[in-house]
């Protein structure tokens, strides 16, 4: 038994050591801060990570990875050590899933701060017809089996008599995407449950239920167009008859060249999202790997510096984040502050 226990903590101080040392695996060391993740929170990661360098000439800028939330949390909780991000940029929380993966993998202690809002944009070019869309009118469009059935739609006007018959053409984020994940948990399957048969099929077969509501068709008419939310708006605002789907800051940050589309009567709009009367609003959050804190140089200073910008006049309102409400933005103040762990239980 003391033999067991002494090779436990030998291998945890090699542990500790091997992070301590920031080793990389090419034997080098990591200065600066690595961050990756949500394409959605990217532009304001960037410039937070702008405003800490031009604060403090004594830090490298922080490394900001566009990989999209869900690829972005397996990098982040493959491990500890300088190998591995020391923060996941995600646009949709952390799923109990990868939560667990992360324990699994040494990565014990995460701490969850939001940052601000966001919401899944539907948009099309600036003289594009102004389709006004429902949840039920896009998961009919896009879902691979509708109801449980084969995909029949070919035009808008399939879905709906009162939609133009242009055809089904909608460029929008990958499966590895938090904004995909946020199409399918606030669009899609709210679409899918306005049938009362969807509705209780998600009380006894769960994961029936997500298969029929949130598969996407893959016959041409749903293009995922990766990780770059501009090649979206370039898509769109080329072919007045497709419709995109990104972050709203996407289409803040376009405005005259594309157009939001209203979501059940309601347009995308910063104060729409902010009191999340629009359908498509959601979280914005980053989570941090508190074990790097004190090995990586500037990763607190980073963290910090998030709580200095995502004020009603700070930087990333003006970049088209939406500000989170006065009692959010107070609770992630104190999450800075005093980084609580996070320990799973409410999350799904």
């Amino acid at each position: 038994m003391l033999m067991i226990r002494n090779i436990s903590l030998s291998v945890a101080a090699l542990g500790a050591l091997s992070l301590a040392g920031c080793g990389s695996q090419d034997g080098g060391t990591r200065d600066q801060v690595r961050a990756v993740g949500s394409s959605t929170v990217y532009p304001f990661a960037k410039a937070v990570a702008e405003s800490l360098a031009k604060s403090d000439a004594s830090l490298k800028s922080p490394i900001i990875e566009s990989t999209g939330t869900g690829a972005g949390m397996k990098l982040f909780c493959a491990g500890v050590g300088a190998q591995s991000p020391d923060i996941e940029n995600a646009s949709r929380r952390m799923k109990k899933s990868e939560f667990e993966d992360c324990q699994k993998n040494g990565v014990k202690e995460i701490v969850e701060i939001q940052v601000g809002l966001d919401g899944v944009a539907f948009a099309e070019a600036e003289n594009g017809p102004g389709i006004a869309l429902t949840p039920e009118d896009v998961y009919k469009a896009l879902a691979k089996n509708p109801y449980g059935k084969p995909q029949a739609a070919k035009t808008w006007k399939d879905v709906n008599p009162s939609l133009p018959a242009l055809p089904i053409l909608v460029y929008g984020p990958p499966s590895t995407s938090g904004t995909r994940d946020a199409l399918k948990e606030l669009i899609l399957a709210k679409g899918c449950d306005e049938s009362a048969e969807m509705k209780a099929l998600k009380e006894t077969n769960k994961d029936s239920h997500e298969k029929i509501c949130t598969e996407v068709r893959d016959d041409g008419a749903y293009v995922d167009a990766g990780e770059n939310d501009n090649l979206i708006v370039q898509k769109i605002e080329a072919n007045p008859k497709a419709i995109g789907i990104f972050g709203f800051s996407y289409l803040e940050e376009n405005t005259g060249r594309i157009k939001g589309l209203a979501m059940k009567g309601v347009a995308p709009t910063y104060a729409s999202i902010s009191d999340f009367s629009y359908p498509g609003a959601r979280p914005l959050y980053i989570y941090v790997k508190k074990a790097h804190l004190k090995a990586i140089p500037g990763l607190q200073a980073f963290v910090t510096e998030w709580s200095k910008l995502w004020g009603k006049d700070g930087a990333l309102a003006k970049l088209g984040m939406v500000v989170a409400p006065d009692d959010v933005l107070a609770a992630s103040a104190k999450a800075v502050n005093d980084l609580p762990v996070l320990d799973g239980s409410q999350l799904k």
